[in-house]
This record gives C-alpha cells, structure tokens and sequence, in this order.
C-alpha cells in the first residue's frame, strides 16, 4: 500500500535529486526530506567521516534506519541517496510507499556535476569515472526495478524536469515511460 501522496526521488550521484526533489516539493506544497542530510543531522558529521569511521557498511546501516521511518511518512518528496537502492528492504519500503522517479544520468553528466564535490568518498579514487561507471552497471536495474517513472536529468534544467513530473503524475501516464 502506498502512503499518501509520497514521490521518491532515486538516481545516481549527481542526477540532481536534491535539487530536483526541493523544486518538486515547492512547487506541489509537500515537505522535502533529504535522506544523507538527516544522515548528517543525526551524526553530527558528514558523510565522508560516516564512510571514514564505519566504512560504506556502516553508512548503509544508517541509511536503511533513515529510509525505513521518512518511508513511512504520507505527503513528502523523498531525495534518496545513490546507493540507497542496494538493499532490498530499501527497495522494497520505497516501491511500496510512493511513487518512485528514477532520475537517470550518464556517467559522464556525473562526473561534470561532482568533479569539485569533496563529499562524494566514493569518488575520492584516481579513476572517478571508472567508479561511475562502475556504480551505473550495478545500481541502473535497481532503480529501474522500482521506478513508476524514468527521466533523464542531461541537459534538462530543474524547471523542465520538475514539470515533467507534474505532467506525468497529473496524466497518471503508464510506468516507467517518459510523459511526452
């Protein structure tokens, strides 16, 4: 069953599900939650010293606790993190209590979009594309395994993409297809 008027934002790093999730919820008068920042709330640090204390496990632990409760609530737009669909609990609590948009981006949009962003620990590597790409081949059926609606985030601004979920939640238009 799913709980009120919920939209999950899922999708890589970079795809823009903060950004994306923040119009979004302006714009449909819901309340935004982001997962890693109330991840960072609750800690007190950041997600790299999450990663550095307790490595990735660590951090999914706390991020299963986080998804599982703001899951729960009715009438939010959810900003998940990247990898927040590794685990099947997560997959199955966001799939079952929302809609859920699969922001999709290119390895390369993502490079571009985090090259600076020093709080990305995954990247923190001598081959961050390598590692996008990496992460793409194992996370793209998980998204797609959950997603009632796929869009693409290259070159679309925030605006135009925001409107495309309106559209397609106002249309009731078919799963994971693109409105038109």
């Amino acid at each position: 069953m799913r709980c009120g008027n919920n939209i999950f934002l899922v999708g890589p790093m970079g795809a823009g599900k903060s950004t994306i999730g923040r119009s979004l919820a302006e714009q449909l008068g819901l309340p935004f939650e982001d997962s890693d920042q109330l991840i960072q709330q609750r800690t007190g640090v950041n997600i790299p010293t999450i990663f550095e204390f307790e490595g990735e496990e660590g951090f999914r632990r706390r991020e299963a606790i986080v998804l599982e409760e703001l899951t729960q609530q009715a009438g939010i737009v959810l900003a998940t993190g990247g990898g927040s669909v590794l685990r099947a609990e997560n997959r199955t609590a966001l799939a079952t209590r929302g809609v859920v948009v699969y922001l999709h981006c290119s390895p390369e949009q993502q490079y571009r979009r985090t090259l600076r962003d020093k709080n990305r620990p995954l990247l923190q590597t001598e081959d961050p594309m390598a590692v996008l790409r990496e992460l793409m081949a194992v996370r793209d059926p998980l998204y797609r395994q959950i997603a009632d609606l796929v869009i693409t985030t290259d070159k679309r601004s925030t605006a135009a993409v925001t409107r495309m979920i309106i559209q397609w939640q106002q249309q009731g238009s078919s799963p994971t297809g693109e409105p038109s």
